[in-house]
């Protein structure tokens, strides 16, 4: 019986699991923020470092990854499309819907089972200094899965009934070929053809509402299951494996340091300032957008950041102005794609861990591309400015703007600790993100006053649920992209690109190409992984500098990374800027027009890529 009691008791339990899976959540990041502090500081000052942190931030990343995707599954964080699913009737748009979340249910089940096996596997294994089991980083994906399950039932049952029942029945007519194919066929289906239906499968899917990251897995699961026979255990053990590396803590960390930033006033600081000396060119806030990306692509170094460090400041100054959402989420993903080649760019460090090219070459020879796709960008905001209709400012206010310049000079120093505690060899990048936040954190709360604990505790469970979304999607696309690799399409892809190895010309082009279109379907890091080790090589025999080379595939992966209708940054663009989906696609076009332009200069001008390099005595 339906009664207020009966559900205001339901509330109550999703309530008090939301707030249990929160408190896991928050307590893992912390942790490991505390973890990796303590570490730098014992080891630098103390020679006593904490060799085990390795270890537990694989821990932290996994809980962060599953059980926190679950928390953003509940509220309805996961990057999804929605265009074609809005323009059907309300009946039909509810009966999709629903058939997503039946699919959500339906890979939760599948894949905790699996997970189980995995457990099991790793049982026996010991980390090598705390001797933790190796199960215990498979143990979050299982919790993970387990409430992915549960809340996926809890929206289905807040759903009407017709349209629950009907998806159930259209999933079960749509699925039954490929699971009797794989129950009952003698031997697997073509190559080709099984990777073919498995990324149609992906596309229309996303088309259809699915979050990208359940689309991905719900493709990697069809693979197997008809074109390989391969045990699905391989599902849950590429996602694990996905998000174990110590190079992602730096996501979660610098989103977190883009909260603290946006909520504690630094951003505010930057973006008034920025604003101030640029918000009265033709164009207005967009151009103050741009720049604002490419300094605080600086300090943010990931993508997801980067967009929820400026987009989160700027929203409602642009909702103000008067500016068209759909539009500023374009300019958004845009400016975002170029900051693949900023240090210190997440990527950046992915390409010089896979090749021979120097992590310090490549900082220094990303600013001048990154420069070049900016002034394109903000050309084209120039001469789209008549189209804005927005409010119209006068001359620049000069005693303003030494004020602005007093209040930034503060916030404007945390690229300077970045930089300083990089190349002085006192961390990582991935350690100098943990003191960003801790960095941040002082200002705002000791210095600017403008975060108290409660907005601490918000703070930590928004990074959390942003954090944990891009972590997800990333443990998807990880094992997606063990699939392609399977499958040998990035290799056929590779051997295309190679047929042109006698024309520099051609090699680019296809290079470019080939780049843009995997980064988009895979979001673009293991594009970059898969593809540059094989195609690095072949670019000195056609007297292409490696390095320029190197920089001109981040930029394109960028691109890719950010491209609709699959690139997972355009989504968590529309996300931060309220945007819907559809418009923001179409205002997308000439944006991504002039983001090719400008990856053509940076292409065919090396001088743009060697010139910073050279003056800093790295070799070419």
């Amino acid at each position: 019986m339906n009664t207020p009691t009966a559900q205001a008791h339901r509330t109550g339990w999703i309530l008090l699991l939301d707030r249990l899976l929160d408190i896991t959540v928050g307590i893992a990041l912390i942790g490991e923020l505390l973890v990796v502090i303590g570490n730098v500081l014992g080891r630098t000052f103390i020679d006593a470092p904490l060799l085990w942190s390795d270890e537990v931030a694989t821990l932290a990343l996994s809980t962060i990854a599953f059980i926190g995707g679950a928390v953003a599954y509940r509220r309805d964080a996961h990057i999804s499309v929605r265009t074609i699913v809005n323009m059907l009737p309300e009946k039909t748009q509810a009966v999709v819907l629903a058939g997503a979340d039946w699919v959500v249910l339906g890979l939760g089940l599948l894949s905790f089972f699996y997970s189980i096996g995995l457990v099991e596997a790793r049982w026996e294994e010991l980390t090598p200094i705390l001797e933790m089991r190796g199960a215990w980083f498979a143990v979050p994906l299982s919790v993970g899965m387990v409430m992915l399950a549960v809340y996926a039932l809890v929206r289905l049952y807040e759903q009407p009934r017709g349209a629950v029942l009907a998806a159930l029945v259209a999933v079960l007519v749509l699925a039954a070929p490929f699971v009797l194919f794989g129950f009952l066929a003698d031997a697997p289906m073509a190559n080709g053809s099984a990777i073919s239906i498995a990324l149609l499968l992906v596309l229309v899917t996303v088309l259809l509402g699915l979050p990208v990251g359940f689309a991905l897995m719900l493709g990697t699961i069809l693979y197997l299951h008809i074109g390989t026979f391969v045990p699905l255990i391989a599902v849950p053990q590429n996602m694990v494996d996905g998000v174990g590396r110590f190079v992602l803590l730096a996501l979660p960390f610098f989103i977190f340091a883009g909260f603290i930033m946006e909520g504690g006033g630094i951003s505010r600081r930057l973006v008034e300032l920025i604003a101030a000396l640029v918000g009265r060119l033709r164009g207005g806030l967009m151009q103050v957008m741009v720049v604002s990306m490419y300094i605080v692509s600086g300090i943010s170094g990931s993508k997801a950041a980067d967009v929820a460090a400026v987009g989160l400041v700027m929203r409602d100054m642009l909702d103000e102005e008067g500016y068209d959402r759909a539009e500023a989420a374009a300019v958004l993903a845009a400016s975002a794609a170029m900051g693949e080649c900023i240090p210190p760019s997440l990527a950046m460090l992915v390409l010089g861990s896979v090749t021979s090219l120097s992590i310090g070459a490549l900082f220094a020879a990303g600013l001048i591309p990154a420069a070049v796709i900016a002034l394109c960008l903000m050309a084209l905001i120039y001469f789209r400015a008549a189209k804005f209709n927005t409010r119209q400012h006068g001359s620049r206010n000069w005693p303003l703007i030494r004020r602005l310049a007093l209040r930034a000079i503060i916030p404007f120093s945390m690229p300077a600790l970045l930089f300083g505690g990089i190349f002085s060899g006192f961390a990582t990048p991935t350690e100098i993100s943990a003191f960003a936040v801790a960095y941040g954190l002082a200002i705002a709360a000791l210095l600017y006053r403008e975060v108290n604990l409660r907005q601490f505790g918000r703070m930590i469970a928004e990074a959390s649920t942003v954090s944990a979304m891009v972590l997800f999607t990333l443990a998807a696309a990880q094992t997606f992209s063990w699939v392609l690799s399977a499958a040998q399409l990035p290799h056929s892809l590779a051997a295309l690109v190679a047929t042109w190895h006698d024309n520099a010309t051609l090699f680019m082009l296809a290079s470019i190409t080939a780049v843009v279109i995997l980064g988009s379907l895979l979001e673009g890091l293991p594009a970059l992984l898969i593809l540059a080790p094989l195609l690095l090589p072949l670019a000195p025999d056609l007297g292409i500098d490696p390095l320029h080379y190197g920089i001109v595939l981040l930029v394109a992966m960028g691109i890719g990374a950010f491209l609709p209708p699959l690139g997972v940054g355009f989504y968590i663009a529309c996300a931060v800027t309220r945007a819907p989906v559809d418009r923001a696609s179409a205002f997308m076009i000439p944006y991504v027009l002039i983001l090719l332009i400008g990856l053509l200069l940076v292409t065919f001008v090396p001088w743009f890529t060697l010139l910073v390099p050279g003056l800093l005595g790295f070799a070419s």
